[in-house]
């Protein structure tokens, strides 16, 4: 959601990114091709999906989409910590769980309209109702 960038820059909360948002291993300076940034954020992505289908919580494709974009974008260990899970676990009311999604707006203590629209449409998305399929997780990998 953020787009492409082939330099390393520092993201809103300081962190040095590239890519489509990877930040493993980046330093300042570094320069990739926009073929080495598809294959870094599928590899990252991979690894959230899995880390998302293990806490059992997502069993539509809206609600994997959802939960992998946020776990991709704050991180799964916050995502384990959040209110936004437990609501899930609790079988909050839509109303509840949109809340939770739309309250991640933050970075560098600054509210961002990009997190904005990003929680908007992780908010809905999770309401989006087609059920998941091996062949669909394998197919967004």
């Amino acid at each position: 959601m953020e787009g492409l960038r082939l330099t390393a820059y520092r993201d809103a909360a300081g962190v040095p990114t590239i890519g489509y948002g990877h930040t493993k291993g980046v330093r300042m300076g570094d320069r990739i091709s926009e073929a080495h940034a598809r294959e870094l954020l599928r590899q990252d992505v991979s690894v959230v999906e899995r880390q998302v289908k293990a806490m059992h919580v997502a069993w539509t494709v809206g609600q994997l989409d959802a939960l992998v974009s946020f776990a991709y974008n704050v991180g799964i260990g916050r995502l384990r910590r959040s209110t936004l899970l437990r609501r899930i676990r609790e079988g909050g009311t839509k109303l509840q769980i949109q809340r939770e999604f739309k309250r991640w707006v933050y970075a560098g203590g600054r509210r961002l309209r990009g997190l904005e629209l990003r929680r908007e449409w992780e908010a809905n998305r999770f309401f989006e109702s087609e059920p998941v399929t091996d062949a669909e997780i394998i197919d967004r990998i």
